[in-house]
């Protein structure tokens, strides 16, 4: 069985957000303990997990994605760098659709090379700051929204690009909110450098602390950002410490998630295990 590993909103091997693949057979998934064992031992933010479909199913494969210690209901990067291997092997020519535990999600290719995701966008209510998130991230946001049940993340917004890229949060004052993780996020300090606002994401109720490239987080930053800036078409730059692009589209219900990717390893999960 091969598993590749794929680096995924980026176009240059060990930047982005890197992703396990394992492309299974028709018939269904393993059982859950062995994906999960698999996730754990792949010891990236996410594996990908996915089997072709039955014509006529409304979709072509199934996709589910797992941390090293939990199944996730949306995972942008790693539905990326599935559908980046399923166009590199031949698996699928054009668009594909995955079925989900989100939805039917649709990745489409691009001339340049790109591949162009269409995500649910996240439902954005402002909630209070919690009292302990300040501390927790050594700066005091200027608000804060939950981003609906697909993320269940809680976004918020910092004074600045500065300030985001020097948040050092503790880890386990994070952990401890009742979110799946928090994004941070602020206006690009100079957009004539290529994009138009900046973001973090940390996850270690999921596993991860710090994620270098989050694309479900962006169906929340689109519907943030884009009435603010007043355009449908952004750029987001994840600053991470391997840092990824993330082009985003907002269609009302619906966020376009565009980006690149690049297979790092290519390699076989040994029979009997």
């Amino acid at each position: 069985m091969r598993i590749r590993i794929v680096d995924a909103f980026t176009d240059r091997p060990f930047s982005g957000n890197p992703a396990g693949v394992v492309l299974l057979e028709r018939g269904g998934f393993p059982e859950d303990g062995w994906l999960q064992q698999v996730a754990a031992e792949v010891n990236l933010a996410e594996t990908a997990f996915a089997h072709p479909l039955a014509s006529g199913t409304g979709a072509d494969w199934a996709l589910r994605w797992f941390t090293p210690v939990t199944e996730v209901d949306l995972c942008g990067h790693a539905t990326l760098a599935t559908a980046h291997v399923l166009r590199g092997t031949g698996a699928a020519t054009g668009g594909v659709r995955f079925a989900t535990r989100s939805g039917v999600l649709s990745a489409t290719p691009g001339a340049d090379g790109s591949i162009t995701m269409d995500f649910p966008t996240a439902p954005l209510s402002p909630v209070g700051v919690p009292a302990t998130v300040g501390a927790a991230l050594g700066a005091e946001p200027l608000s804060a929204h939950d981003t609906g049940p697909h993320c269940g993340d809680l976004l918020l917004e910092l004074a600045d690009e500065a300030t985001v890229r020097s948040v050092a949060p503790d880890f386990a004052a994070i952990g401890r909110l009742s979110h799946r993780g928090v994004i941070v996020t602020a206006p690009a300090a100079d957009r004539r450098r290529g994009y138009d606002y900046v973001s973090r994401f940390f996850g270690p109720a999921v596993g991860i602390d710090e994620d270098p490239v989050t694309g479900s987080a962006h169906t929340a930053l689109a519907p943030f950002w884009s009435p603010r800036m007043g355009r449908e078409e952004l750029t987001g730059l994840q600053v991470s410490a391997r840092t990824g692009l993330v082009r985003t589209g907002l269609r009302g219900e619906r966020t376009l998630l565009t980006g690149e990717a690049v297979t790092v390893v290519d390699g076989e999960l040994l029979p009997g295990w």
